[in-house]
């Protein structure tokens, strides 16, 4: 009876540890420091944020999103647009034109450069928006800090690509935003399996970050973390660069995105 026991409860933990993040692999949250959610952003009046919120609703409603949410996050509902098949039938036919995006770079894996091409989930969802428009699609690497400066100055677009658009700016109306369509907050993670499991456990460990401004300042948010943590590297390779240090064993939690988190969860 003891033996039939024992098989039984092995049998039941099985499809858990096949799941993504089974026999530790994969990364769990530890600590958040900052919310916060992506959006688009358009200058105010663009005829062209009417055709790409409509591109973007009818593409929602023949399953692109879905599927590109799956692909890269490994959640078919991460993303959150409006559905609607006919969303481009009211509007004139668009004319032939260059839609510029703006996009930021370490915003892994939303938007990223690989092999000195544009890509992430974003920049496949932008692609994927201009085929159907017709229109040329051009990327323009650009700073989060930057979306009021870059669009008031012609430079891009549309603000696209893991960006979480300043709330001051949103709320004096500097720009038209869409969304917001996911959150993504900026999260410390660990590995599943460590003995890392909640903030109180980061006394003396090691901790990798990216070298960017907006990594420094969510660290900042926590004064007493930094006092805990036991060393704090910061890596110019960027999200996957941090990852390839956890996995490696090189360090004990990393800070990064929690759509990065969703990623490394499931690739």
């Amino acid at each position: 009876m003891k033996r039939l026991i024992c098989i039984l409860l092995i049998l039941c933990m099985v499809p858990g540890l096949c799941a993504c993040g089974g026999f530790g692999y994969g990364v769990k949250e530890v600590q958040v420091l900052v919310e916060q959610e992506y959006s688009l952003a358009f200058r105010n009046s663009d005829p062209v944020y009417l055709y790409v919120t409509a591109a973007i609703s009818v593409l929602a409603a023949q399953g692109k999103v879905e599927e590109l949410s799956a692909k890269w996050l490994g959640d078919s509902n991460a993303i959150k647009f409006a559905k609607q098949a006919d969303a481009l039938d009211n509007l004139p036919e668009p004319e032939e034109r260059t839609f510029t995006v703006g996009m930021d770079i370490n915003s892994f894996p939303m938007a990223y450069l690989s092999n000195g091409e544009f890509w992430g989930l974003d920049a496949e969802l932008a692609r994927a928006v201009a085929e159907l428009l017709g229109w040329e699609l051009k990327f323009q690497e650009i700073e989060k800090e930057n979306v009021y400066v870059e669009l008031s100055s012609g430079n891009i677009d549309c603000a696209w690509g893991g960006i979480a658009l300043n709330p001051t700016e949103v709320e004096e109306k500097l720009y038209t935003q869409y969304g917001p369509y996911i959150e993504n907050n900026i999260v410390i993670v660990a590995r599943n399996g460590s003995a890392v499991w909640n903030k109180l456990r980061l006394n003396g460990r090691k901790m990798v970050m990216p070298s960017t401004p907006e990594a420094m300042e969510a660290l900042n948010t926590d004064e007493r973390l930094t006092k805990r943590l036991g060393q704090i590297t910061r890596l110019a390779g960027g999200t996957t660069e941090c990852f390839e240090y956890l996995y490696a064993g090189n360090c004990d939690v990393v800070l990064t995105d929690s759509t990065a988190m969703m990623y490394f969860n499931c690739h």
